[in-house]
């Protein structure tokens, strides 16, 4: 059975709001070789329509330093599903899924392949409780912003979920990234 990651960027507050970061080459980097070890990207309608076609400008036009060229091209290379009621289109490796995230990501974790890399706050609640993520990196940016998403909802979960980390790293620029598996 494959593999379900969850990786977010964070504040020190809990925040997800991408646009208060600032990544550095590192940064990028970091995630551009986390994904060596997925094939597919699921995520929600808000994350993806953040993503793209950002990245995917950006792979496809060169624009950006070398580290944020490498991380696009990596990134827009991998098969992507998009759980979604109202996106009409998406990318030529897209696929839109309608309806109940878990029941589909349960299916796609039964398939094979590497790792599945789950990108979305809003379905994260739903995805712990069906018990199909199996890790979590989780970068701390060194910002407090106090406004935005919030990696989970007060009330959001009815249970404790319980991790084991498994690595840390500190970059130069004060991010730390933690590497949690679920126990």
């Amino acid at each position: 059975m494959r593999t379900v990651t969850f990786g977010m960027n964070i504040s020190l507050d809990g925040y997800c709001d991408h646009t208060t970061f600032s990544p550095d080459e590192s940064l990028h980097d970091y995630f551009r070789e986390m994904m060596d070890d997925v094939d597919l990207l699921f995520f929600g309608r808000v994350m993806y329509q953040l993503m793209f076609p950002y990245w995917s400008d950006v792979a496809r036009n060169q624009s950006g330093t070398a580290d944020e060229i490498r991380f696009a091209e990596r990134l827009t290379a991998i098969d992507k599903v998009v759980i979604s009621r109202s996106l009409d289109q998406a990318e030529h490796n897209t696929r839109i899924i309608r309806g109940n995230p878990a029941e589909e990501l349960l299916k796609l974790k039964q398939q094979p392949g590497k790792k599945i890399s789950v990108d979305s706050v809003s379905l994260l609640p739903e995805l712990i409780a069906a018990g199909l993520i199996d890790e979590f990196r989780l970068v701390i940016h060194p910002v407090i912003v106090g406004r935005g998403r919030r990696l989970l909802d007060v009330g959001s979960l009815d249970q404790n979920l319980n991790l084991k980390l498994v690595d840390t790293i500190t970059f130069t620029s004060g991010c730390v990234a933690h590497h949690y598996r679920k126990q």
